[in-house]
């Protein structure tokens, strides 16, 4: 199956899993490690609207700031570092994510803003906490967050914000999820 391309200026949701569903991440330091590369390998090429680090997968939602090939070659180089930096600290061989990370292009706003709702909530939607609004590895505590000292990645707060008119609207809805249909998108 060709790969979606990635439009500058367009809105993708980026995603992928270890391989036969395999853990990506056995760590709290292996996360932080993850984002560490994404600022590292996509700061300025892509803006992160919101992001969650599950055990065996990963979400985005990002727009692409930077022509298509620059930023395909940015995700390949993050990927296969932190694969290479897995494999050695868990003395493993081989791939770690199932194929190529996947995307889907977002086409309007509402989408947009349903797919940064199924993000955060996506620790409690797995059952991995008990409330979404803990969960140290997704985008909803540094949206929400009036400081910067417990940020671990810096994300596109103001346009998030926006997109949801303000932060009350953008907290009402994150709690409105299911009445949303949130819960039938199946991208896991």
């Amino acid at each position: 199956m060709k790969q979606e391309k990635l439009e500058q200026d367009c809105y993708y949701h980026i995603y992928n899993r270890g391989i036969n569903g395999g853990p990506i991440f056995k760590s709290n330091e292996n996360k932080s490690y993850f984002l560490k590369l994404i600022n590292k390998y996509l700061s300025n090429k892509v803006s992160i609207l919101a992001y969650c680090l599950m055990d065996n997968h990963y979400h985005m939602a990002i727009q692409v700031l930077e022509e298509e090939k620059m930023v395909t070659q940015a995700f390949s180089n993050l990927f296969n570092a932190y694969a290479k930096a897995f494999n050695k600290m868990h003395n493993r061989t081989g791939s770690l994510f199932e194929k190529h990370f996947r995307r889907i292009k977002i086409g309007d706003t509402n989408y947009l803003r349903n797919l940064i709702i199924y993000i955060n909530t996506n620790p409690e939607s797995h059952g991995v906490t008990e409330d979404y609004k803990t969960f140290k590895y997704s985008s909803f505590q540094t949206t929400i967050s009036d400081s910067n000292d417990t940020v671990l990645m810096p994300i596109a707060k103001e346009e998030v914000i926006n997109l949801f008119e303000d932060i009350e609207n953008f907290e009402y809805l994150h709690e409105q999820k299911r009445s949303l249909g949130l819960d039938k998108l199946n991208w896991d």
